[in-house]
């Protein structure tokens, strides 16, 4: 299937084209393992907790019985909170080969518990979708405005005219940090105090490439 390369705001282009074999291209898009999937929210959708099998790994992006539809309408809201803080650099979605396939997707980050009225305030980033029926299509993000990300917002906002917006599999591609954490003990003295009475730890944050 032939696709444009021009995209509101963002380019795309097919994971073949990236020229790696399937088990790195599979590694590349782990950040669902970085998902806190108890707390993932997906608005409107039709059967309660579908939203998260959505997000799966790359190898089982074509498993047709792990899907979510939309109920009220065609648009999605997920809310996917993370374990950690990412670098997000690339998103594929992939639909139903019909007009409840997306049309357009709109990024937001750090807006946890974010409902449909606060899709009004402006994106930071904004895509139009083609079809993809086999979760080829990477639309590449613009990193500088997704480093840091400890939650992210995806809202579907139309389709191709269905009533409703089928969603086989969302993939994102980046980097993971963990969460920065700090112990600290102080002792308090009447008198001066010595330094090393003083307990510091500090966690140095690790970062993991995934791509």
């Amino acid at each position: 299937m032939s696709h444009g390369h021009s995209h509101g705001g963002g380019g795309c282009r097919c994971a073949a084209e990236r020229e790696e074999p399937p088990e790195q291209r599979g590694l590349a898009y782990g950040l669902y393992l970085r998902i806190d999937l108890e707390r993932l929210q997906c608005l409107n959708e039709s059967r309660e907790g579908s939203g998260r099998g959505v997000f799966k790994p790359w190898e089982e992006r074509t498993d047709r019985s792990k899907f979510v539809e939309s109920d009220a309408d065609e648009e999605l809201l997920f809310n996917i909170p993370f374990t950690g803080n990412i670098k997000l650099k690339g998103i594929i979605i992939m639909g139903e080969d019909d007009d409840s396939h997306p049309s357009e997707m709109r990024l937001y980050k750090n807006i946890p518990q974010m409902s449909f009225d606060d899709t009004d305030r402006e994106p930071d980033q904004t895509f139009s979708l083609n079809r993809d029926l086999t979760g080829e299509l990477e639309y590449a993000t613009k990193i500088s405005r997704f480093t840091n990300v400890y939650h992210l917002s995806i809202h579907i906002s139309k389709n191709f005219g269905a009533d409703t917006t089928k969603v086989f599999y969302i993939g994102l591609r980046g980097e993971w940090t963990e969460f920065r954490r700090h112990e600290v003990t102080i002792c308090n003295y009447e008198a001066s105090a010595n330094p090393a009475d003083h307990k510091v730890h500090q966690v140095t944050p690790q970062t993991h490439f995934i791509s």
